[in-house]
């Protein structure tokens, strides 16, 4: 592993995780969608690249992303380039179209990662899983529980830009200094919650209280606890941060958390203590939220993604 050198400018946090999301330049992979039915009767879109390879990538993008993510986008094609199967998972409701069911995903939805592996278990020897920010947080969750005693063929477990304590997070997020991305997240979030709401009328979603939320504490407690079976935004944040089970993940497992990464609380940068031996972390000093670029224009291959591609072979 190799320290992270960023350009002058992307040693700002703001700007290595604004430019890159809205101005890196990337080819758009030519995904093959494959729908797999899910056990409560609703579905989940993965959007693949196969080359008949005994090794597949499972893909899990952050909060309000999707395949088509620009940090999705990007792997996949370089993946894709080593021989590499590439299985990009769309969480419900990302896919570009509504999903059937009330529920949608949140940061601790292992279930359906687990739907998609299980489909998947057959076609291949060794599937690896690479999650961004909350998506590397249900890779982890999954790594330090179920994926313990299952005989998926899931190997190693790769998590970048990942908020591992939930509540943590949810407070950062909420200071000044990040007003811009909890407004803009906010306002994705409240749409398709509100759409949920008059599309199932009989659900007892407080609509008002929705459309009045100001904080992701708020948002979790008037729609995702509720509508996912928990009990309270805190009791979501409890059962669903990777932070308590870093312990017990037993996979070889990849954490890339920079240390001026905006989003994330210092609960995030875990003292060697709470990791299991089979966890190697980085924290570099730059880097921001999934940025880690290597120079200006962005058409280098990022830092970060050089380390997963060494990690996995």
């Amino acid at each position: 592993m190799v320290d992270y050198k960023p350009p002058l400018l992307h040693r700002s946090a703001h700007f290595s995780t604004i430019i890159p999301n809205l101005f890196r330049p990337t080819l758009t992979p030519w995904y093959e969608r494959v729908t797999i039915p899910t056990p409560d009767q609703d579905f989940l879109d993965i959007d693949g690249i196969f080359k008949d390879s005994k090794t597949a990538v499972l893909l899990l993008h952050g909060l309000e992303g999707s395949s088509m993510s620009r940090y999705i986008s990007s792997i996949a094609m370089q993946l894709a380039q080593e021989g590499y199967d590439v299985l990009a998972m769309n969480q419900r409701g990302c896919s570009g179209r509504d999903n059937l069911k009330l529920r949608t995903y949140h940061s601790g939805n292992t279930e359906d990662v687990l739907t998609v592996l299980s489909h998947f278990a057959n076609s291949y020897e060794t599937i690896h899983i690479v999650g961004f920010s909350l998506g590397g947080n249900i890779a982890l969750r999954l790594a330090g529980t179920d994926l313990r005693t299952s005989q998926l063929p899931v190997e190693k477990i790769v998590g970048v830009s990942v908020p591992i304590d939930l509540k943590g997070c949810a407070l950062e997020l909420g200071r000044f200094k990040n007003k811009i991305y909890l407004l803009r997240f906010l306002r994705s979030l409240k749409s398709k919650a509100i759409a949920k709401a008059e599309k199932f009328p009989d659900s007892m979603i407080d609509l008002k209280k929705i459309e009045n939320a100001k904080s992701f504490f708020e948002f979790d407690e008037y729609f995702t606890a509720p509508v996912h079976g928990f009990e309270s935004a805190l009791h979501y944040y409890e059962q669903c941060s990777a932070l308590p089970v870093l312990r017990d993940v037993k996979n070889p497992a990849l954490l890339i958390n920079a240390r001026n990464d905006t989003f994330l609380s210092q609960s995030c940068y875990p003292r060697a203590e709470r990791l299991s031996n089979s966890i190697f972390y980085i924290d570099p000093d730059y880097g921001g939220h999934v940025g880690f670029a290597r120079n200006h224009r962005m058409h280098k291959q990022f830092w970060h993604e050089e380390q997963i591609l060494n990690f996995l072979k």
